[in-house]
This record gives structure tokens, sequence and C-alpha cells, in this order.
């Protein structure tokens, strides 16, 4: 009998796939195929992605560190090499950064006549122009703050940027006064932007970094000093919710604790430009108590993420070709909606089609005398949210309204705490979440009275019931009647009611945290058992995320059983595709567009009785076991039919999609003939404008 140990299935670590995945980003930013404009975005992106990684996953990791050895020894990978090395990771990427910024996209806005000028460049004429706009319009946002004996400690609010003024060289040669540090924060959103736009001459276009025009001014406003140095620095604190997993009827208090708590968390990285002077880097360490494993060198600028906000200067040609919404082609334009989804089931494509349809959907309930109750589940809420506008409308209007709001969604606790209380005031029924669980599922539920008994028409989706991210966020969205759906998201409904463990089996929806994993094996296991028969067997995921440990190993048997397996991976996935004897039959890819891919779609080939299911659930431990998340099926021919259709564009995409290390590859279909050049956002949109055009 063999004492050889079976090899440990390969998996890769998740820190380092989602830097892999931010450098993707990455790539769209240099790539020279794309309109200069939404180049400077993706480098937006690419920044905020980190700030938020930083916040989050850096900072859990140095929580990690200073757990004790024993405790340490439980989680495999030792966190400080795990740290040590996605930091080193991360010091690569910020170096390609920077270079794609100064040596490739400021030459390149130059050549299109955009000149980004720091306060050396000025002219006489421009510096006059911009001293006179330092005096209008900045110098009285600025707050001084003096790090001297006097200043016990410093606060730092949470990715604001900060200039520091070493102050030097004193007209008054008195000794206290030889030299001085001074902080102030830039006041980017009092002023209205990061950047100022200065006066055209002739055809060249210019803009300042609001950073620059106090630099430019930094002598006026300390003129005691002969010299004065400015420099930059940023701090990320950790945003993680110190909150027990719990819902009590305090919840909406802790929250607010926690998000105040936020404000002033254990620092997660301090960003200083490089040539700052040693003596102002060590008293802001002094007064802040801030750490050399939080210093991270960066580069004059921070922020980057505000060139979300940089002019366009009404240059169309260094933005994206405009992709409107299309006019839906079974939905009505104007008109009943209900009385549409009465007849048929219809498949919304955010952002290619108007997310509208949601917001009407909800006003028509709340106007409509025959409709007594609308459910709905608020993940992500927009500040100015035309669905919340719509509840609170159809709570005055007497229905009866019940809202399960997510107190818990990172980032978005404030918005929803907002919109919570509203609606609570207005009279509609809001539900804080489930104990030990987030509410991640999408949907939406209305009750109407016809014909003597209750209707239900339902809309359940992959991406938020949020109007601003739907502009961006590639998503799908099912409105329908079948009583088949709609009973089970009654059912999904009642359990945020009664906090049971569960109300009943559900036999199409696929439920988490109750069914979900469970059902999923099958449907895997379905697939195997075919491979092992000979027969055509396999497997086809779009997926944000893909890290749950037992779904990973459960692909890697059916791979190794035969079983073809297609993985879309827009983020994360912990899988190594193609490996012998381990992955021998799945190929992963990911698409990076001008929109992001949100929407999660499972395909089992099931015998020839494909199953597809669209969901709001990644594989991750979390949506799995830890979140209420539903995966419904599209059960209507035609529109199982566009689904497949739109997917299949993705497989064959030969313009945006790359490989599981980032690396350019062509289409993989096997039974689709895939014809010149595909873009798949692009020629889903001009499928779905297709579509339109044949409607009725």
């Amino acid at each position: 009998m063999s004492d050889t140990k079976q090899a440990q299935p390969q998996l890769l670590d998740r820190e380092l796939s989602w830097l892999t995945f931010n450098r993707r980003v990455l790539q769209e930013a240099q790539n020279p195929a794309v309109p200069l404009l939404e180049r400077l975005k993706f480098l937006a992106i690419f920044s905020s992605n980190l700030d938020e990684y930083f916040k989050v996953r850096v900072a859990t990791l140095r929580r990690l560190v200073k757990l004790k050895k024993k405790t340490r020894a439980k989680l495999g990978q030792e966190p400080a090499d795990q740290l040590r090395d996605l930091l080193e990771e991360v010091g690569r990427q910020q170096q390609e950064f920077g270079d794609t910024f100064r040596n490739h996209i400021l030459p390149e806005l130059g050549r299109e006549r955009i000149h980004l000028i720091a306060e050396h460049d000025l002219t006489d004429e421009q510096r006059t122009w911009v001293q006179a706009y330092f005096r209008d319009n900045v110098r009285d946002l600025l707050t001084p703050i003096i790090l001297d004996d006097n200043l016990h400690h410093l606060f730092l609010r949470d990715q604001s940027v900060y200039l520091t003024f070493y102050l030097t060289e004193p007209a008054n040669a008195a000794k206290h006064d030889a030299e001085r540090v001074v902080v102030m924060e830039l006041p980017t959103k009092r002023h209205g932007g990061r950047f100022v736009r200065m006066p055209d001459i002739g055809e060249e276009h210019y803009v300042m970094f609001l950073d620059d025009v106090i630099r430019c001014c930094a002598a006026e406003l300390f003129d005691k000093y002969g010299k004065v140095q400015v420099h930059a620095v940023k701090l990320s604190r950790d945003a993680e919710l110190d909150i027990e997993e719990e819902v009590s009827d305090n919840l909406l208090a802790k929250i607010k604790n926690s998000l105040q708590k936020r404000e002033t968390g254990f620092p997660a990285r301090l960003l200083f430009d490089p040539n700052m002077p040693g003596e102002v880097l060590r008293a802001i360490r002094h007064k802040t108590g801030i750490g050399k494993e939080e210093l991270v060198e960066g580069s004059r600028y921070h922020n980057f993420r505000d060139f979300f906000g940089f002019p366009d200067f009404g240059l169309d040609h260094l933005q994206y070709v405009p992709m409107p919404p299309l006019p839906h082609p079974t939905l009505p334009r104007t008109g009943s909606l209900l009385a549409a989804v009465a007849k048929r089931d219809h498949l919304l494509t955010p952002p290619y089609q108007s997310f509208d349809y949601v917001t009407r959907l909800i006003n028509e309930a709340a106007r409509d005398a025959q409709v007594s109750d609308i459910s709905v589940t608020l993940y992500r809420v927009g500040s100015k949210s035309a669905v919340a506008k719509a509840l609170l409308k159809a709570a005055k209007n007497g229905k009866q309204v019940t809202v399960v709001v997510e107190l818990k969604a990172r980032f978005d606790e404030e918005s929803n705490m907002f919109w919570a209380e509203k609606l609570q005031k207005a009279g509609a029924n809001v539900i804080y979440g489930i104990p030990e669980l987030k509410v991640h599922s999408k949907l939406l539920l209305i009750t109407r009275a016809e014909e003597g008994h209750n209707k239900l028409y339902a809309y359940l989706s992959t991406g938020n019931f949020n109007e601003q991210t739907s502009q961006v966020y590639a998503d799908h969205g099912l409105f329908t009647a079948n009583p088949e759906l709609t009973g089970e998201v009654a059912q999904v409904f009642r359990y945020f009611h009664d906090r049971l463990d569960k109300t009943g089996s559900f036999e199409h929806l696929l439920v988490a945290p109750f069914e979900l994993r469970e059902k999923l094996e099958a449907l895997i296991d379905h697939e195997i058992a075919l491979a092992r028969q000979g027969k055509e067997a396999y497997i086809i995921l779009k997926l944000n995320a893909l890290q749950d440990e037992r779904m990973i190993l459960k692909l890697y048997e059916a791979s190794e059983a035969g079983v073809r397996i297609e993985l879309l991976i827009r983020g994360i996935s912990c899988l190594v595709p193609d490996l012998a004897g381990q992955s021998t039959n799945i190929q992963q890819r990911g698409i990076v567009d001008r929109f992001l891919e949100h929407a999660r779609l499972y395909v089992f080939g099931n015998g020839g009785q494909e199953k597809v299911y669209a969901a709001s659930a990644d594989w991750m431990n979390r949506n799995l076991d830890r979140r209420v998340e539903v995966a419904f099926p599209i059960l209507q021919d035609d529109l199982r039919a566009q689904v497949r259709h739109m997917l299949d564009l993705q497989r064959q995409d030969s313009v945006k999609s790359r490989d599981w290390q980032n690396n350019f590859v062509g289409p993989t279909l096997d039974a689709a003939e895939a014809t010149g050049e595909t873009r798949a956002q692009f020629d889903t949109y001009a499928y779905l404008k297709q579509l339109a055009s044949k409607k009725r």
C-alpha cells in the first residue's frame, strides 16, 4: 500500500486574484484603442478599487497579523507573508499606474490640445488669473492646522487629501518661528470638484488640479516665510464595521455608531508624496500615531478617483460613442406595465435597456386602486433614489409597503439608513435584515386584486434597485406573473416577516442559505453522471467572483469526469483552469469594457434540456452560506434564448476578453461559429436594438 499522499488541489490566493483583476482595469487605461478621456476614467476606477482594497482587505489582514500565533496557525497561510506579497504586487501596479499617467496619458492629452498644467508651467498672464481665482473661490475654504506643541492629536479624515506646508526661512528670525508644519484638508467637495478649468488660449485647453492652484498661491498664504514647500498625504481607514450580525430594535443606532467609528477607524494606509521632507512626515506620524507599516509611498497627487470629474471640453471624439438606453421589444413605452406582465414574462437588460421600466412599474402599482401590497429588497439605494420615492408614494397612498433594507451593505449604509427612516415615517413596514445574514437578493413583489383573488407580480434581478448604478452595471431582470415563480418569491418575503428557518421548500428558485449550495452541487453531479455515461455534459458560469473552495473542488471533480466547463469571471477567481489532472476541461476568461459586467448566470447542459438561471449570488462562502440570495430560472423559451445569445456573445468576444492571467484570448465557442471581430458589449447593444426594431 502506497504511503504517497494525494496532491492537494491547487487554488489561487484570493487577494492576489483580486489584484490581477484590478490590473486588468489598468490595461484598459493603457489601451490606445480606448478613447482617451475614457482611459482617464479607467485610471479613476483602478484608484477607487485600490482604495477600497486597502480599506477592507489590507486592513483585515493587518488585524489578522495581530492575532496570537496559535490562532493565526488555523488560517493556513501566515497573514504577514500574505500581506507582504500583496503589498509588493500593489507597489508594482502603482509604478505601472504612474508611468501610464505621466508618460502616456498626459502626452496624449497634450496632442489633443488639453494641458493639465502645474504651478511652474503658468505664463505670467495665467498666474495672474490663478491668483485671482484663488482669492475669489478657494482661500476662504481653507482651514490651517499647525502641528506644534499646542496640538495633541491630528485627525485625518478617511479618503480625504491633505496638503502639508513646510514653512522655513522666516522673515522674523525668532527661534520658535524657525520652521513650522501646517496641514490643510483639500476642499474638493466644497469647491465643487478637483479640477479648475482655465481660460482657453486659441484652440488650446488648460486645466489645473485644485492642489496646484493652492501650491501656486502658498507664498501668499504664508507671506512671513521665505520658503514654502507643499506636499500631499491621504489616509485610508479600516472600513469593516465592528457590529454584531444581529437584528434588534437598536440595530439602526448600532450602524450609525459604527459609521462614526469608521471615520476614526484603524489606519490602513497613509499615502505620501515621496518628495515630502522627512521633518514633515515625522511630524504627521507623531501627531497621528501612524506606524511605519502603514506608510505607502505615493506620488505628488492622490485620489485619482477624482478624474471621474475631469472636464471633457466638449470633445466627443475622446469619449465613448453614446449608447442611449434602447426601447424594450415587449414592454410598452406607455400604458400599463402590469397588464403587459400579466400576459407574459419580459427580460430587462440594463444598461442597454432603461431601468425606468422598474420605477414605472412601482409607480403604477402605487397609483393602482387594486394593488394592496408592495414588497421589495433594497441592498444599495441611490442617494436620490427614484425607487425609494415611488415606494414612499405607495405608502402614502395606503398600500402595505414592506421594505427589507440591508443596513450592512458596505459603503452604502448611510444612504440605506436615510431611506429606511424616511420610509418608516411614511408608514412602510421596514425590516432591517435577518440575524447573522445579509439580504443580497434583488426581489420585488406586487399583490393585486383581480377577479376575486390576489394575483402576484414579481421582478427578480441580478442587480440592485439603483437607477444610478443601472446606467453602468450590466444586469438581467425578469418581470413575471408566473405563479410558479411569484409564489416562491412570496415565500421568501414570508421568511423575512416570520424569521423562521424557512417557509417550505423551493421547487424553482434556488435560495441561499437554505438550498442554493446543495442544489448547485446536485446540478453539477447530474452533469458528472451524464459525462460518465459518455453523453454531452457542460456547465457555463458567469460570475463576479469564484472563491468558495467546496464549489471549486466540485468543479474540479466535474472537469476530471469529462464535463466541459466554461467560466466567465470578472473579478476574483481562486480556481486554476486547464491544469492536468485537476481542471483539464475548465477554461476561464473575463471581460472588462465600458460597462461593468455584473450579472450572474448559471447554465447546465442537462442532457439537452438546458437549464439557465440568473442570480444575485456569486460563488463565495459569504453568498452561499451567510446571505439571503436567489437564483431564478429563465423558463420562457424566447427569453432563455435571448440570455443564451448574449452569453454566447461574451464567449465569442475577441476584443475585451482576457484569461485568468490577463492574457488576450480569442473565442472558445465549439457550437457556434465566430465570424469576424466580436466585442460582446457592442454586439449585445446591436442585438437588443434589432429586437426592439421588430417590436410588435
